[in-house]
Protein backbone atom coordinates (compact mmCIF):
# COMPACT_ATOMS: atom_id res chain seq x y z
CA UNK A 1 0.00 0.00 0.00
CA UNK A 2 2.86 2.34 0.89
CA UNK A 3 4.54 1.57 -2.44
CA UNK A 4 1.38 2.39 -4.36
CA UNK A 5 1.03 5.64 -2.43
CA UNK A 6 4.63 6.67 -3.16
CA UNK A 7 4.20 5.92 -6.86
CA UNK A 8 0.96 7.94 -6.96
CA UNK A 9 2.65 10.89 -5.23
CA UNK A 10 5.57 10.70 -7.67
CA UNK A 11 3.25 10.71 -10.67
CA UNK A 12 1.33 13.66 -9.21
CA UNK A 13 4.51 15.67 -8.58
CA UNK A 14 5.81 14.95 -12.09
CA UNK A 15 2.50 16.06 -13.61
CA UNK A 16 2.48 19.20 -11.48
CA UNK A 17 6.03 20.07 -12.53
CA UNK A 18 5.16 19.60 -16.20
CA UNK A 19 2.17 21.88 -15.80
CA UNK A 20 4.31 24.78 -14.52
CA UNK A 21 5.03 27.51 -17.08
CA UNK A 22 8.59 27.47 -18.44
CA UNK A 23 10.28 30.84 -17.99
CA UNK A 24 12.80 32.37 -20.38
CA UNK A 25 16.33 31.03 -19.82
CA UNK A 26 19.00 33.00 -17.97
CA UNK A 27 21.59 32.93 -20.72
CA UNK A 28 25.20 33.66 -19.78
CA UNK A 29 28.29 34.63 -21.70
CA UNK A 30 30.21 31.53 -22.91
CA UNK A 31 27.14 29.27 -22.83
CA UNK A 32 27.71 27.06 -25.85
CA UNK A 33 26.02 24.37 -27.91
CA UNK A 34 27.21 22.08 -30.70
CA UNK A 35 24.58 20.86 -33.15
CA UNK A 36 24.64 18.17 -35.78
CA UNK A 37 22.88 19.69 -38.79
CA UNK A 38 21.39 17.54 -41.55
CA UNK A 39 20.09 19.09 -44.76
CA UNK A 40 17.94 17.05 -47.14
CA UNK A 41 16.83 18.41 -50.51
CA UNK A 42 16.18 17.24 -54.04
CA UNK A 43 19.78 18.13 -54.78
CA UNK A 44 21.14 15.75 -52.16
CA UNK A 45 22.01 15.20 -48.51
CA UNK A 46 24.58 16.98 -46.34
CA UNK A 47 25.58 16.78 -42.67
CA UNK A 48 27.74 19.23 -40.71
CA UNK A 49 28.41 20.23 -37.09
CA UNK A 50 28.03 23.81 -35.93
CA UNK A 51 29.14 25.57 -32.74
CA UNK A 52 27.06 28.39 -31.23
CA UNK A 53 28.56 30.41 -28.35
CA UNK A 54 27.06 33.35 -26.47
CA UNK A 55 29.27 36.41 -26.86
CA UNK A 56 27.14 39.03 -25.14
CA UNK A 57 23.76 39.22 -23.39
CA UNK A 58 21.84 42.49 -23.47
CA UNK A 59 18.42 43.56 -22.18
CA UNK A 60 16.72 42.85 -25.51
CA UNK A 61 19.15 40.73 -27.52
CA UNK A 62 21.79 38.01 -27.46
CA UNK A 63 24.90 37.94 -29.63
CA UNK A 64 25.75 34.44 -30.85
CA UNK A 65 29.03 33.42 -32.50
CA UNK A 66 28.43 30.65 -35.05
CA UNK A 67 31.04 28.60 -36.87
CA UNK A 68 31.63 25.04 -38.11
CA UNK A 69 32.81 22.79 -35.29
CA UNK A 70 36.60 22.57 -35.19
CA UNK A 71 37.09 25.46 -37.64
CA UNK A 72 39.92 27.93 -37.06
CA UNK A 73 38.15 30.62 -39.10
CA UNK A 74 36.58 33.59 -37.29
CA UNK A 75 32.92 32.96 -36.36
CA UNK A 76 29.92 34.78 -37.75
CA UNK A 77 28.21 36.85 -35.06
CA UNK A 78 24.43 37.04 -35.09
CA UNK A 79 21.85 39.01 -33.09
CA UNK A 80 18.92 37.00 -31.74
CA UNK A 81 16.13 37.82 -29.33
CA UNK A 82 16.04 36.70 -25.67
CA UNK A 83 13.49 34.08 -26.83
CA UNK A 84 15.91 32.94 -29.59
CA UNK A 85 13.81 34.70 -32.23
CA UNK A 86 15.44 36.08 -35.39
CA UNK A 87 14.76 39.55 -36.78
CA UNK A 88 15.40 41.00 -40.25
CA UNK A 89 15.02 44.48 -41.63
CA UNK A 90 12.23 44.37 -44.23
CA UNK A 91 11.23 47.60 -45.99
CA UNK A 92 13.10 49.52 -43.30
CA UNK A 93 11.30 47.84 -40.38
CA UNK A 94 12.62 45.22 -37.98
CA UNK A 95 10.49 42.13 -38.58
CA UNK A 96 10.48 38.84 -36.68
CA UNK A 97 11.04 36.08 -39.24
CA UNK A 98 11.48 33.13 -36.87
CA UNK A 99 10.02 32.68 -33.37
CA UNK A 100 10.08 29.03 -32.30
CA UNK A 101 9.62 29.88 -28.61
CA UNK A 102 7.28 32.28 -26.77
CA UNK A 103 8.03 32.48 -23.04
CA UNK A 104 6.61 31.63 -20.64
CA UNK A 105 5.94 28.30 -22.32
CA UNK A 106 3.07 26.09 -21.22
CA UNK A 107 1.27 23.16 -22.80
CA UNK A 108 -1.52 24.42 -25.05
CA UNK A 109 -0.06 27.90 -25.61
CA UNK A 110 -0.07 29.05 -29.24
CA UNK A 111 1.20 32.05 -31.20
CA UNK A 112 1.30 33.19 -34.83
CA UNK A 113 4.04 34.41 -37.13
CA UNK A 114 3.02 36.28 -40.29
CA UNK A 115 5.24 38.42 -42.50
CA UNK A 116 5.85 39.43 -46.12
CA UNK A 117 9.29 40.05 -47.61
CA UNK A 118 9.17 42.35 -50.64
CA UNK A 119 12.92 42.12 -51.17
CA UNK A 120 13.75 38.42 -50.72
CA UNK A 121 17.28 37.12 -51.08
CA UNK A 122 16.15 34.97 -54.03
CA UNK A 123 16.29 37.47 -56.92
CA UNK A 124 13.88 35.38 -58.98
CA UNK A 125 11.15 36.19 -56.42
CA UNK A 126 9.51 39.60 -56.21
CA UNK A 127 7.91 38.78 -52.82
CA UNK A 128 7.59 35.98 -50.28
CA UNK A 129 4.88 35.56 -47.66
CA UNK A 130 5.07 33.19 -44.70
CA UNK A 131 2.43 32.37 -42.10
CA UNK A 132 2.76 29.82 -39.28
CA UNK A 133 0.84 28.92 -36.13
CA UNK A 134 2.96 27.52 -33.30
CA UNK A 135 1.65 25.46 -30.39
CA UNK A 136 3.26 23.82 -27.36
CA UNK A 137 1.79 20.33 -27.62
CA UNK A 138 3.22 18.56 -24.55
CA UNK A 139 6.22 17.03 -22.82
CA UNK A 140 8.06 14.01 -24.18
CA UNK A 141 11.44 12.26 -24.11
CA UNK A 142 13.68 12.84 -27.11
CA UNK A 143 17.04 11.22 -27.90
CA UNK A 144 19.78 13.10 -29.75
CA UNK A 145 23.58 12.58 -29.98
CA UNK A 146 24.03 14.48 -26.66
CA UNK A 147 21.71 12.08 -24.81
CA UNK A 148 18.05 11.67 -23.86
CA UNK A 149 16.14 14.69 -22.56
CA UNK A 150 12.64 15.45 -21.26
CA UNK A 151 11.50 18.31 -23.48
CA UNK A 152 8.46 20.44 -24.15
CA UNK A 153 7.55 20.03 -27.82
CA UNK A 154 6.45 22.94 -30.02
CA UNK A 155 4.92 22.27 -33.42
CA UNK A 156 4.09 24.73 -36.19
CA UNK A 157 2.11 24.31 -39.39
CA UNK A 158 2.02 27.04 -41.98
CA UNK A 159 1.95 28.18 -45.58
CA UNK A 160 4.27 30.02 -47.93
CA UNK A 161 3.41 32.04 -51.02
CA UNK A 162 5.96 33.31 -53.53
CA UNK A 163 5.46 35.70 -56.44
CA UNK A 164 7.98 34.79 -59.13
CA UNK A 165 9.17 37.90 -60.90
CA UNK A 166 8.51 38.21 -64.66
CA UNK A 167 11.58 37.61 -66.79
CA UNK A 168 12.67 38.97 -70.16
CA UNK A 169 13.50 36.53 -72.92
CA UNK A 170 15.21 36.98 -76.26
CA UNK A 171 15.47 34.69 -79.29
CA UNK A 172 17.90 35.52 -82.08
CA UNK A 173 18.00 34.11 -85.61
CA UNK A 174 20.04 34.77 -88.74
CA UNK A 175 18.58 34.95 -92.25
CA UNK A 176 20.91 34.79 -95.26
CA UNK A 177 20.08 35.64 -98.86
CA UNK A 178 21.86 37.03 -101.95
CA UNK A 179 22.16 40.48 -100.39
CA UNK A 180 23.83 39.23 -97.18
CA UNK A 181 22.86 38.14 -93.69
CA UNK A 182 20.30 39.67 -91.37
CA UNK A 183 19.99 38.95 -87.67
CA UNK A 184 16.48 39.06 -86.23
CA UNK A 185 15.96 39.32 -82.45
CA UNK A 186 12.57 38.70 -80.87
CA UNK A 187 12.07 39.76 -77.25
CA UNK A 188 9.29 38.91 -74.85
CA UNK A 189 8.36 39.37 -71.20
CA UNK A 190 6.70 36.65 -69.17
CA UNK A 191 4.02 37.53 -66.63
CA UNK A 192 4.50 37.11 -62.90
CA UNK A 193 3.37 33.77 -61.46
CA UNK A 194 2.47 32.70 -57.93
CA UNK A 195 3.65 29.53 -56.20
CA UNK A 196 2.36 28.22 -52.88
CA UNK A 197 3.15 25.44 -50.47
CA UNK A 198 3.14 24.36 -46.85
CA UNK A 199 5.60 24.20 -43.97
CA UNK A 200 6.00 22.07 -40.85
CA UNK A 201 8.31 22.79 -37.92
CA UNK A 202 8.95 21.12 -34.57
CA UNK A 203 11.20 22.12 -31.66
CA UNK A 204 12.05 20.19 -28.49
CA UNK A 205 13.01 22.71 -25.78
CA UNK A 206 14.80 21.68 -22.57
CA UNK A 207 14.95 24.34 -19.81
CA UNK A 208 18.22 23.02 -18.34
CA UNK A 209 19.90 23.25 -21.76
CA UNK A 210 18.47 26.77 -22.37
CA UNK A 211 17.77 25.96 -26.03
CA UNK A 212 16.10 23.29 -28.08
CA UNK A 213 17.88 19.94 -28.27
CA UNK A 214 16.25 19.13 -31.59
CA UNK A 215 14.51 21.00 -34.40
CA UNK A 216 12.90 19.79 -37.61
CA UNK A 217 11.89 22.23 -40.38
CA UNK A 218 10.22 20.97 -43.57
CA UNK A 219 9.06 22.79 -46.71
CA UNK A 220 6.53 21.35 -49.18
CA UNK A 221 5.55 22.47 -52.69
CA UNK A 222 2.03 22.98 -54.08
CA UNK A 223 1.75 19.23 -54.79
CA UNK A 224 2.54 18.31 -51.19
CA UNK A 225 6.01 17.04 -52.10
CA UNK A 226 8.77 17.89 -49.65
CA UNK A 227 11.47 20.07 -51.21
CA UNK A 228 13.72 20.66 -48.20
CA UNK A 229 14.25 19.42 -44.67
CA UNK A 230 16.57 20.95 -42.07
CA UNK A 231 17.24 18.78 -39.00
CA UNK A 232 19.24 20.07 -36.01
CA UNK A 233 20.24 17.78 -33.12
CA UNK A 234 22.26 18.67 -30.04
CA UNK A 235 25.66 16.94 -29.93
CA UNK A 236 27.22 18.69 -26.89
CA UNK A 237 26.61 21.71 -24.68
CA UNK A 238 28.08 23.68 -21.76
CA UNK A 239 25.91 26.14 -19.86
CA UNK A 240 26.21 27.98 -16.57
CA UNK A 241 23.70 27.09 -13.84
Amino acid sequence: MRTILLVSVGVFLAAAAAAQPVAAPRVSTDDSWTYQDTTESRAGWRQTRMDATVVRVGPSSIVLANKPAGSTMPPTEQLVGPDWSRVRSIDGHETVVNRPLAFPLSVGKSWDLDYTDNQPSNRQHSSEHYRSTYKATGWEDVTVPAGTFHAIKIEAEGTWTTVIAPANSAVAGTRTDARGSTTVVQTGRATATTATGRTYKAFWYVPAVKRWVKSDEEYYDSNGVRNDRFLEELAAYKVAN
